[in-house]
């Protein structure tokens, strides 16, 4: 199956709307100072955000072909 540039683009709306979830409930550990939680959720943040990045230059590269 080749990639769909409007496949990959709903991926990357579902990891925008993933990675802000995760962000709101790493900021609400921060705050009540569960710091475990915090790091490893803002960890997870960092990971989704990763991927979304090289979906978008992925996106890049397969428009110009």
């Amino acid at each position: 199956m080749s990639a769909n540039p409007a496949e990959l683009s709903s991926i990357a709306t579902a990891l925008d709307e993933l990675s802000r979830r995760v962000t709101a409930h790493a900021d609400a550990a921060d705050l009540s100072k569960d710091e475990e939680t915090a790091r490893e959720l803002f960890a997870v943040e960092r990971a989704l955000s990763s991927a979304n990045r090289r979906l978008a230059r992925l996106s890049i590269t397969l428009s110009r072909r």
